[in-house]
């Protein structure tokens, strides 16, 4: 015989394991990723007010779909176009923590690298919620746009753009990598002379177009070398990455007429934007690239 004691821990059980159930699944509703670092990011809802920290951030989470999220970014965020009317918090090497506590964003992206650790740190201190992007490898952009669109609820455009950014590579990489080799120098910097070595993800686009980077064996990510090892070297190539205000770069190299790339005029200018952010405008930059090498191997 039923008693009604027993019907009403029978109810409570059920109600408990209703109310068990709920918080199971608010806990596995959360929104989770792992970023760049290792770092566990977990989110109750999408993000609705995102700060990018670099420019290259700021160019991936566009590409995630953040077309309204976006409500500050540092100098030189650029691209695309709607960027440069986004609200400026100061540069990706000093940022205003009053301006950024003042816009309460409920994600932070940050360039983990590129940001200084003293300004981090300090905004973790703040206890907002950050991202550390840090692409080093080609493949690792369309893995940073798929965790930023899961992050800001635009999964559905975040995964396109990532198999179409995949998709342009594979085809790059099929039509280019084994091709006859031909030796590059990358110029990042003139005074001093700054190149990349071989973990750089400047080194993997040399590669994807068939070439050989002189100064990949260096243990440095941005070593810096002198005139002379380069002379040393006699690459090919001499691929300069540049900008409008660094067109003399590509004519300092004439004097060197020793060197190979000089004496078969083999010196091409990059847009650095295009190769030297991680995004997926890399694509564009390897494109050009792969072009110079291809030309010279007719």
């Amino acid at each position: 015989m039923i008693t009604g004691m027993m019907l009403k821990n029978y109810f409570l059980f059920i109600f408990i394991v209703i109310l068990m159930a709920g918080v199971s699944a608010n806990a596995s509703a959360q929104i989770v990723v792992v970023d760049a670092t290792g770092q566990t990011l977990a989110i109750k809802s999408p993000a609705v007010k995102v700060i990018s920290l670099a420019p290259h951030a700021t160019e991936l989470l566009y590409a995630a779909g953040a077309s309204h999220q976006l409500v500050a970014a540092v100098d030189f965020s650029d691209y695309p176009p709607q960027a440069k009317k986004l609200p400026r918090i100061g540069s990706y090497s000093k940022f205003d923590l009053e301006s950024i506590i003042a816009l309460k964003p409920d994600l932070i992206v940050v360039w983990k690298s590129g940001n200084p650790g003293a300004q981090i740190a300090a905004v973790e201190r703040l206890g907002f919620n950050m991202f550390y992007s840090e692409p080093r490898a080609l493949e690792d952009v369309a893995v940073e746009i798929r965790k930023l669109g899961k992050l800001l609820g635009t999964q559905h455009r975040a995964n396109e753009t990532a198999a179409n950014y995949l998709a342009e590579l594979q085809q790059l990489r099929k039509q280019y990598s084994s091709n006859r080799k031909l030796t590059v120098f990358y110029q990042v910097w003139n005074e001093p002379l700054f190149t990349v070595n071989g973990e750089h993800i400047i080194n993997q686009v040399i590669e994807l177009c068939g070439g050989d980077n002189v100064f990949k064996d260096i243990e440095v990510l941005s070593p810096r070398v002198s005139i002379e090892s380069v002379i040393a070297k006699n690459p090919d190539v001499v691929l300069v990455g540049m900008v409008e205000t660094r067109k003399q770069w590509l004519d300092d190299w004439r004097q060197w007429q020793g060197m190979s790339a000089v004496k078969n005029n083999h010196l091409y200018p990059i847009d650095a934007d295009l190769i030297v952010r991680h995004t997926p405008r890399i694509l564009e930059g390897a494109r050009i690239m792969c072009e110079y090498l291809q030309s010279l191997r007719k």
